[in-house]
């Protein structure tokens, strides 16, 4: 993958009711150590919005794009995505499962979670005991595992730090991508043009040299820019938690697309590739 592209975009997603969301970001950065910058900073994104942006990418320069969500549920450790619905078995056609249960407004998956399928996520004590729930993908177990910190399960549904509704959406999404932008593991690896891949921005933070932390101020957000032999970013206000989980991770796409190792890490063969897939940065 030396050298296969020449921008590189993080996007930090929400899987919030409502058509507009002030939790979604982007940010890309150039080749070479430019400061990474946002995309059309201060705009409040609609999830459409930034479908119509990535399919845009299939005409324009080659891009390696993240999207901080859960590409997948596990599968691996169950035998099934859904255990007792018969949900597909392979990502792709679940994708379009998940499309097709859900008419929530602008690529929302709220219903999937709280109506259609809601015995399967965890909501609270009158669920039960929570750690049944707390299913784990292959990556996330690795990422455990190499002491990058508790993962979180696209099955818990509570509270400000879960990623369930985010990753459903971001499902749903992937599925309309479908033909336009290739998303990796799950297609190999295209010889030209752009591809998607998961993140996880805080994953990025801690690549960069800090402890995996918020990036609180500008200071802080550009000590860890220099950890990525990047150009220091400047910036006239404050910066929401999301504009500087982007900024970093663009920076940090860029210097990592050329490491083998990313692209190859131990854990992912087949099976996991077809099912789960992977996020970008864990080895």
């Amino acid at each position: 993958m030396k050298g296969r592209f020449a921008r590189f975009a993080a996007i930090d997603w929400s899987g919030a009711k409502g058509g507009r969301h002030k939790g979604i970001a982007v940010a890309v950065a150039d080749t070479g150590d430019a400061a990474p910058r946002l995309v059309k900073p201060g705009h409040v994104w609609s999830r459409t919005e930034v479908l119509d942006w990535i399919a845009a990418l299939a005409d324009g320069p080659p891009t390696l794009v993240g999207m901080d969500f859960s590409f997948a549920p596990p599968f691996v450790a169950r035998g099934a995505y859904l255990p007792g619905d018969g949900a597909p078995d392979d990502a792709r056609a679940f994708w379009a499962f998940v499309d097709a249960a859900c008419e929530d407004e602008d690529l929302g998956a709220a219903s999937f979670l709280e109506h259609s399928f809601r015995r399967h996520f965890y909501f609270g004590k009158a669920d039960g005991t929570k750690a049944d729930f707390m299913h784990l993908r292959e990556c996330e177990a690795a990422f455990n595992a190499s002491g990058g910190g508790k993962p979180s399960t696209v099955f818990d549904a509570i509270g400000a730090a879960q990623v369930a509704k985010a990753s459903f959406a971001g499902m749903r999404l992937l599925h309309h991508l479908s033909g336009r932008v290739p998303v990796w593991p799950f297609d190999p690896p295209p010889a030209e043009g752009s591809l998607l891949v998961e993140i996880y921005c805080r994953a990025f933070i801690r690549l960069s040299g800090g402890r995996g932390l918020k990036l609180r101020s500008l200071a802080d957000l550009n000590a860890a820019l220099a950890g990525f032999n990047s150009l220091p970013f400047a910036a006239d206000r404050w910066l929401a938690d999301h504009e500087t989980d982007v900024l970093i991770t663009a920076a940090g796409l860029r210097r990592i697309a050329d490491d083998a190792d990313y692209w190859h890490p131990a854990g992912l063969d087949h099976a996991v590739a077809r099912t789960e897939g992977w996020t970008f940065g864990v080895r």
